[in-house]
């Protein structure tokens, strides 16, 4: 199967079985969502789902967050990981984007990495989803799901593996693209016991060919 066939055999699975892939973190508009995906960083979506219903009551608006303390805001997302580094990076955030952004969310990849705790990751999901921008953010789930179906070739790193999906996914799936491959790698391509018995892109997955030791049908 050549690169070609193996893109557009994972394309017409996910097209038919998931043809309205979007993020699972809740939002309402643009700077909730940069602010739920800074909290989101090394902490599962339903863990941050949990703690923004009160921080966006508290803090509906940049310019809320802006004016906000340490104390403040480090009570409410307590329960996610590295709590005191993201309580910083918001704070950071809320008042660079008054200060340099006139309270908007930036639209480009180069403005948001400015932004406190906004890393490329973040960046491209930001750029993705509100923008509908052809960006592919790498987490963990993407590049193991990208190298299992054999999408990315000897990537080391998120970068190189973008690179590579970037190259191969037309312009216009790359914004669902990146959702397809983190809920595949959520729900079915687990880590450690990947659920190969009810994936149906078994027979082009290099790693069901060649890691059958690995595989937990259920």
């Amino acid at each position: 199967m050549t690169k070609k066939e193996r893109y557009e055999f994972v394309i017409d699975y996910f097209q038919k079985h998931m043809p309205e892939a979007e993020t699972e973190l809740h939002y309402r508009n643009p700077y909730e969502l940069l602010v739920a995906v800074i909290l989101s960083a090394q902490c599962t979506d339903k863990r941050v789902n949990i703690v923004t219903p009160e921080l966006f009551n508290r803090f509906p608006t940049p310019e809320m967050l802006a004016e906000a303390t340490f104390d403040d805001v480090e009570p409410l997302i307590r329960s996610v990981t590295f709590a005191n580094n993201k309580t910083k990076h918001l704070l950071g955030m809320g008042k660079m984007l008054v200060e340099e952004y006139n309270s908007e969310v930036p639209d480009s990849v180069d403005e948001l990495v400015k932004l406190p705790g906004v890393g490329r990751k973040t960046a491209n999901v930001i750029t993705s989803v509100i923008f509908n921008q052809p960006n592919m953010a790498v987490d963990t789930h993407v590049f193991r799901v990208s190298a299992r179906l054999g999408l990315t070739t000897n990537a080391k790193n998120p970068l190189q593996a973008e690179q590579q999906l970037i190259k191969y996914f037309p312009q216009e799936l790359i914004h669902k693209a990146h959702h397809w491959l983190i809920l595949h790698g959520r729900y079915t391509c687990l880590a450690r016991n990947p659920k190969c018995g009810k994936c149906g892109l078994t027979s082009m997955c290099k790693f069901y060919k060649t890691d059958m030791k690995h595989i937990i049908a259920k």
